[in-house]
């Protein structure tokens, strides 16, 4: 069974029956955000953003195309020392310039967030993971270890397939249609787990966020760039690197992730067998992301 419009208040759908794949089930990827605020930066756009945690090292966590802080406040949870997360421009309550965006732009906000508060480590997820590139490409003494979760693009463009479902969203929140906004959300839950509460209750936290804060116009054209002219570019970064995949993601083909860990001097990969790391090997991936920073 799939997801049905539109989704029961109590996230929990009607005649709920546990899924026939008694796979694991971890809970829903996502953390309810906490009060956030707007920092000004150098460039001068105001981004949300929301800091954890205490003492050093800091990390700074970047997240993808149409997500948000609490996407990336699962990673981070057994991440030692400070932990900031914040939202990209045009995402949430960030400020929204006017002209077209680039993955400098993102690039500039990401660095940005990471000099006020003084981040020695990183970790961005598929559009973040393209940001946190171009970043290293153009600073690759920035930071002493990054993390790319999902990879999504370097520079070559995104397969049409992933280019399509990310224009649909963008569409579909411009529209304010949220049933549409609620279809393409449910394809991010692996099949097994739909029509669960876990994954219902999903489902109606992005959709809040989505239709409440919206997505700016200016989102609509990053879709359809790379990150980096020339990945041989990142042949100069000098922090370790932990590359995360998974085979089966057509948003995050698995030879983007093997072309970046070949590119950094210093990387290790790590491939998941099938889609839907977040939700099908949670506690795996956190301690891999932990074991690697907090080592």
């Amino acid at each position: 069974m799939d997801f049905r419009w539109p989704p029961p208040p109590d996230g929990r759908p009607d005649r709920y029956r546990p899924p026939a794949n008694r796979g694991p089930q971890t809970g829903r990827p996502t953390l309810p955000t906490p009060p956030t605020e707007l920092v000004a930066t150098p460039h001068g756009v105001e981004l949300e953003c929301l800091t954890t945690g205490s003492e050093r090292p800091v990390t700074v966590f970047a997240h993808g195309l149409a997500g948000g802080i609490a996407e990336t406040r699962p990673l981070g949870s057994g991440v030692s020392g400070r932990r900031v997360f914040f939202q990209f421009r045009g995402h949430g309550r960030s400020a929204a310039p006017p002209g077209r965006w680039t993955y400098l732009d993102l690039a500039r906000d990401l660095r940005a967030i990471a000099d006020l508060h003084g981040a020695t480590r990183a970790l961005g997820v598929s559009l973040g993971a393209g940001a946190l590139c171009r970043l290293l490409a153009d600073n690759p003494n920035r930071f002493e270890k990054v993390v790319f979760f999902l990879p999504a693009v370097l520079d070559q463009l995104r397969p049409r397939a992933a280019t399509q479902r990310l224009t649909d969203l963008l569409a579909a929140v411009e529209a304010e249609d949220a049933a549409a906004v609620a279809d393409v959300i449910a394809l991010e839950a692996p099949a097994q787990m739909r029509n669960t509460p876990a994954a219902w209750s999903y489902l109606r936290q992005r959709l809040e966020q989505l239709m409440r804060d919206g997505l700016a116009e200016g989102i609509a054209e990053l879709p359809g760039q790379v990150a980096l002219t020339d990945r041989a570019a990142l042949g100069e970064v000098t922090a370790s690197a932990l590359v995360l995949a998974c085979r089966g993601d057509e948003l995050h083909p698995v030879e983007v992730a093997e072309q970046l860990a070949a590119a950094l001097p210093v990387a290790t990969l790590h491939v998941y067998d099938r889609p839907g790391v977040m939700w099908t090997e949670r506690a795996d991936l956190r301690e891999r992301i932990a074991g690697f920073l907090n080592d």
